[in-house]
């Protein structure tokens, strides 16, 4: 394709996204089965291109950024809590449904063996939770469930890639059993390994550069920085690419400028909707050359249509099957909780100088007060995971929707492309992973919004988030007034901050600014503006301590959080430039 075609195709692929993104909103439809839809109809159409895009650009081009752009929006504390769930539907249902799938296709077509059709199986068990989190966050799921999802599609394309590359490697007669579970947990360890360094690593350089672009351009290249020294070592670099995400969201507060991570945040928003786009319609392009590839390898159209059916019923009896007993466990963590919620508050109240209990009492007088501080710090983490579970729970009408939210994507069909081209029956395979994807993509995607609505799972309390919101934003003014009120208070290298500033933030604390008369004097802007960010530094550092402790919901946290990096961006900007 000469560079003005591809050019074209690239315009109007953009174009196309934006009107059919538009259009879907309209009609109250997710963006991403739309422009499958689109991108199906289109490839019959005479004269659309057919843009072939090789599966290694997206696995190894395209799916990196995707899930670092889902991993630094995901907070720590939410993906620790719901650890077991995510890693049940991530790895356990992963291997299942690989497991199931391979025998279903041995048994439908034995001429490819044992390895590829587990490979086949190994490509069509990771879900992707685009769709499903577009149409739940607008029909108010809960948090939580939303959290599951989200991490399970963070993680469950590590785990489908690892065991798609055993079994590729078992097509060669080159791999044991045993050697696959020791491949798994190697790969495991030294990705999370490799992305906890990067994301360390990433979020102290950038904090030197102190310029927003330049920060942007660093980000843009952050996922594959963890994702090729994963794959270098044969580990998973997606894994590492997530473990890095996670990272840099939990840590960048505390050391990046506001204004550096909203303008971050913008351009991610944009390139990780014109990527996840461009997949699906490229998903349904990719139909019409499909078929001509099967035709053309002499194998039936139809019989690809039957097989990719029984697959997508397989997957999906399995992961509702499978969704079952993971409610049930949610169900006795919760009751766990509620037999450990006393103790807790027992030791408490002794940390609070409850002297009830002197056997405790006695022990804590004998302990030095940061080895205290310390228990206390991990008393009130425990108490505020306990409250979770007891309150924020999934229930078995939030198993219904999390058990039916199991969609198949884009990520499907590349991992099929990257099927050795001497596998039997490759453009079979390859058209069964299609069926299977779009079926799911298609058939669950359209009918999850009544899913949700049957199951009448319960929205979030829209009165709860505000108390919330109100008790956190009274937590950080009280913190600006300590730092306000103290009589040591000055501005280094220039004495004490004036009165008239100190009032102006003060005000400013709380509300905006009344009228013009009330600013400072032009001779004090600099010195506001120092104090101000010094106020706004130290709210924000006490929002981490409480993201820490975990007494807040993210969504009270992060409206927070956006609240302080606009006022601070703005700010920061006023601090650059010289006052006149």
């Amino acid at each position: 394709m000469n560079p003005v075609n591809l050019t074209l195709v690239v315009v109007l692929g953009v174009v196309s996204i934006v009107l059919v993104a538009a259009f879907s909103e309209r009609l109250n439809v997710a963006a991403p089965l739309s422009l499958v839809v689109a991108g199906i109809g289109l490839s019959f159409l005479p004269g659309v291109p057919h843009p072939e895009v090789e599966p290694e650009l997206i696995l190894a081009g395209v799916l990196p950024p995707l899930l670092y752009s889902a991993a630094v929006n995901m907070p720590v504390v939410d993906f620790r809590r719901n650890i077991r769930p995510i890693t049940g539907l991530a790895v356990l249902l992963v291997v299942g449904t690989t497991l199931g799938a391979g025998w279903l296709f041995h048994e439908l077509i034995p001429d490819i063996g044992w390895p590829a059709a587990f490979a086949l199986g190994a490509v069509i068990s990771p879900t992707d939770a685009v769709a499903a989190t577009s149409v739940g966050r607008r029909l108010g799921l809960p948090p939580r469930l939303l959290t599951v999802l989200e991490g399970e599609g963070l993680v469950n394309d590590a785990s489908a890639l690892v065991l798609l590359r055993s079994a590729v490697a078992a097509v060669a007669g080159s791999v044991s059993v045993w050697g696959i579970v020791g491949e798994f947990f190697f790969a495991v360890v030294v990705a999370v390994g490799i992305g906890l360094l990067v994301g360390i690593v990433n979020v102290r350089v950038r904090a030197l550069l102190g310029n927003a672009v330049l920060n942007t351009a660093i980000s843009f290249v952050v996922p594959f920085i963890a994702f090729l020294p994963a794959e270098e070592a044969g580990a998973s670099g997606v894994l590492a690419v997530v473990v890095a995400g996670l990272v840099t969201g939990h840590l960048a507060p505390r050391h990046l400028r506001a204004t550096d991570r909203l303008a971050e945040a913008v351009n991610w928003r944009t390139a990780a909707f014109l990527l996840e786009s461009a997949m699906f319609l490229l998903m349904g392009l990719s139909v019409k050359t499909l078929i001509d590839e099967v035709h053309k390898d002499g194998s039936s159209v139809w019989r690809a249509l039957a097989i990719g059916l029984a697959a997508s019923a397989l997957v999906i009896v399995a992961r509702i099957v499978f969704v079952g007993p993971l409610v049930g466990g949610l169900y006795r963590e919760q009751r766990k909780a509620a037999r450990f919620k006393p103790r807790l508050e027992t030791t408490q109240a002794v940390l609070r100088g409850d002297e009830s209990n002197p056997a405790v009492t006695e022990r804590l007088d004998k302990a030095s007060p940061r080895r205290v501080a310390h228990f206390r710090k991990r008393l009130d983490r425990a108490a505020a995971d306990v409250e979770f579970r007891l309150t924020e729970t999934l229930g078995w009408r939030g198993g219904v929707v999390l058990g039916w939210a199991g969609m198949r994507g884009a990520i499907t069909l590349a991992a099929a492309q990257t099927l050795p081209q001497d596998t039997p029956d490759r453009a079979l395979l390859v058209l069964i992973a299609y069926v299977v994807a779009t079926t799911t993509l298609l058939v669950q995607g359209m009918t999850l919004p009544a899913v949700i609505r049957a199951a009448r799972v319960p929205s979030e309390d829209p009165g709860r988030l505000r108390r919330e919101y109100v008790r956190l934003t009274t937590e950080l003014a009280d913190a600006a007034k300590s730092l306000l009120d103290d009589p040591d208070l000055e501005d280094p290298g220039n004495g004490p901050f004036g009165d008239r500033v100190v009032d102006r933030v003060r005000s400013d604390v709380r509300v905006p600014p009344a009228s013009p008369g009330d600013r400072p004097a032009p001779e004090q802007i600099e010195q506001y503006l120092r104090l101000r960010l010094r106020v706004l530094t130290e709210q924000s550092e006490r929002l981490q301590h409480a993201r820490s402790s975990g007494a807040y919901s993210s969504e009270a946290l992060s409206r927070a959080q956006t609240a302080l990096d606009v006022e601070m961006a703005r700010l920061e900007q006023l601090a650059d430039r010289p006052v006149s």
